[in-house]
């Protein structure tokens, strides 16, 4: 009974979600959709992310050795990030407090899809070395792509709000895996009104958070009723529940830059 009243309610979600994008598209400049298209994404994540994660839009996302990645539509942090900010709200996150990004689609496409997995890929391959250690604390790890990590790897999806059929878009997908380790792929591609690609194990329909050698890919229709936002709700919750990181080191950021000269020392 409850899962139904949640399925009801976000049934009712969808469809306002919809026509608040409609009325986006009428905007005149690309850049005014493009932003309400992702706020209303951004909205409805905030609202199912567990409250340690947090979503933010317009940011860049950096790495201890100087790398900068791609500007992201949506990035999953940690609440605990320093909110390193410049001009216009336009925001910089160090890449150890990041969670997950997530591409967001007006129409899905082979070119739309090819950026999206390339954004995500390379994201996903920068370091997350500027961790502080905590003494006496038992190491932590995640298993996710196939091996061990010891921090939360960056997880990686695709939201449209239109796409062509999602066969196809799961044909181009696997297409653009075939040459490339499951650690670049996406973890997942969803799609307003259509359902979802998500990998899993063929002999036993099980499906996976995160894609792994040897992993099919499944097309999952979304039941018209529903839309795909309960399916989303539960799969947010799933990936991100256990979403975990050491302290964040802002010392290697810093790099070659001056912290101070000592001029005098005193001994007690």
């Amino acid at each position: 009974m409850t899962t139904e009243k949640l399925g009801k309610i976000l049934s009712s979600v969808a469809k306002r979600m919809r026509a608040d994008f409609e009325q986006s598209q009428n905007f005149n400049h690309n850049g005014e959709a493009g932003t309400s298209r992702e706020v209303l994404i951004q909205q409805f994540l905030s609202g199912y992310l567990p409250p340690h994660v947090e979503a933010v839009h317009n940011v860049e996302v950096i790495a201890a050795n100087g790398e900068v990645s791609p500007q992201a539509d949506i990035v999953l942090i940690d609440r605990g990030t320093p909110p390193f900010t410049s001009l216009q709200g336009f925001r910089i996150i160090p890449n150890e407090c990041v969670y997950g990004m997530i591409e967001v689609k007006t129409k899905l496409d082979a070119v739309q899809l090819t950026d999206a997995c390339n954004k995500i890929s390379r994201l996903r391959r920068m370091p997350k070395t500027a961790y502080r250690p905590i003494s006496g604390m038992i190491p932590r790890t995640t298993r996710a792509y196939g091996r061990t990590h010891n921090y939360f790897p960056t997880s990686g999806m695709i939201v449209a709000f239109n796409s062509l059929s999602l066969e196809t878009i799961g044909n181009h997908l696997v297409d653009w895996c075939q040459s490339r380790n499951p650690s670049e792929w996406p973890d997942s591609v969803w799609v307003a009104g259509k359902g979802h690609l998500q990998w899993g194990d063929q002999r036993t329909g099980a499906l996976f958070r995160s894609p792994t050698v040897g992993a099919s890919l499944f097309q999952i229709d979304a039941d018209p009723d529903q839309d795909i936002l309960l399916p989303l709700a539960i799969h947010l919750n799933i990936h991100f529940s256990d979403a975990w990181m050491d302290p964040l080191d802002l010392l290697p950021y810093s790099g070659s830059t001056p912290l101070g000269n000592t001029s005098r020392t005193w001994t007690v």
